[in-house]
């Protein structure tokens, strides 16, 4: 069975400052790795996802996150943080692409 953690209740950074929200998965196979968001009053948008090929994945907003297999993380990264982006951040794996983002009803 696949799962993910996110290690950090809460991340607080000043306005300009690199933002970063790790994420580790357990998943024996190759998962499919995404983020969401969740701002105020706001429901769930996608980010972005990994579903193979290059390790670095650029997504929206500014946001990239790296897959790094050795080290089973698919960490989220934006280099300069605004207020704005105080939001709640979720990792999820799935071992279907559809079957994931079917739920969420997502369709970058």
């Amino acid at each position: 069975a696949q799962s993910v953690t996110q290690p950090e209740d809460q991340v607080t950074v000043s306005e300009g400052d690199a933002l970063n929200v790790k994420c580790t998965y357990s998943y024996s196979g190759s998962p499919y790795l995404f983020w969401y968001v969740q701002y105020p009053n706001q429901g769930l948008q996608f980010l972005l996802k990994y579903i193979g090929g290059d390790n670095l994945v650029k997504g929206s907003y500014g946001f990239e996150a790296e897959f790094n297999k050795s080290q089973t993380s698919f960490h989220l990264k934006k280099a300069s943080a605004r207020g704005s982006d105080s939001a709640l951040y979720f990792c999820a794996v799935s071992d279907t692409l559809m079957g994931l983002q079917g739920k969420l009803n997502t369709n970058p």
